[in-house]
């Protein structure tokens, strides 16, 4: 382990152990001293990482508040504030979504080629705010981006982002009828991409909004467009993640459910902890 300050490598572990059960190190060049997590986004947390990881797992995963999991925690034993919770989410959820997208990139599947986009609305401080989500013909995720406005500016951003997260372009798009889409997929996307109209043939995606509309559903609104951004962005990779099926109507046995279940829910973990 380098020093997490002047990155030497000449550094010694010592002996005792911080109060959450870290290893300790010191360094002989700068003389200074760190632990485990010194590096990392839960420095100076006040619970151990695996907990931390776990709360904020629930958080995206479950329809609970940041006060429900307050009362979760204190029926541990653990006095935590929602407050505290709010911050862990602000921490962990952009190092989480973006390791997910690195591991969604460059994954050209034969579904992958068709992108279906569409907006669904929610509301941030009272008004109404547009949020760009795009699936491929498996119900895979493509991304997903939360926009003040529905225009022609909005449009390319989304298809900006979609291509830079999955690093390709698709061979054909469907949408609805609005009218920026044309000239936003021929601008970011090229004239080779093959643009499609059609309401029910985006009724997978219409379908496939129930996912964040029913986690946000029992919250108490967003605050901020950032943290309204941040939250449906990163539900969205985590909930593609743990998703059993890889292809449109697979037939997944309750066994292998429950393993594949237990594998994501061990990488989102495993990423958080080591953040």
């Amino acid at each position: 382990m380098n020093c997490v300050y002047c990155g030497s490598k000449a550094v010694t572990e010592r002996r005792e152990i911080t109060a959450r059960g870290y290893r300790r190190f010191r360094c002989r060049d700068c003389g200074r001293q760190f632990n485990e997590r010194s590096n990392g986004v839960l420095n100076r947390t006040c619970l151990p990482s695996d907990i931390i990881a776990f709360v904020v797992f629930c958080r995206l995963r479950y329809r609970l508040t940041l006060r429900d999991l307050s009362e979760v925690m204190a029926l541990r034993g653990i006095e935590v504030s929602h407050e505290a919770i709010r911050d862990w989410e602000a921490k962990l959820l952009p190092v989480m979504g973006d390791a997910l997208r690195k591991r969604r990139q460059g994954t050209r599947r034969g579904a992958g080629i068709s992108w279906y986009i569409d907006e669904t609305y929610l509301k941030v401080r009272g008004r109404w705010c547009y949020l760009y989500r795009a699936i491929d013909r498996d119900g895979n995720l493509i991304d997903a981006m939360l926009s003040e406005h529905r225009d022609m500016q909005a449009a390319k951003a989304f298809f900006r982002s979609a291509r830079a997260t999955m690093g390709f372009r698709p061979d054909r798009v469907t949408t609805d009828g609005h009218g920026s889409y044309p000239r936003a997929i021929r601008t970011v996307l090229g004239k080779t991409v093959r643009h499609r109209t059609s309401a029910y043939l985006n009724n997978r995606l219409e379908q496939d909004h129930r996912g964040i509309k029913g986690r946000i559903r029992c919250m108490r609104g967003f605050k901020s467009h950032d943290a309204a951004e941040r939250f449906c962005r990163e539900h969205g990779e985590l909930r593609n993640l743990l998703r059993p099926r890889r292809r449109h109507n697979q037939i997944v046995s309750a066994s292998l459910r429950r393993a594949r279940f237990a594998k994501a829910t061990c990488i989102a973990l495993d990423i958080m902890q080591n953040a």
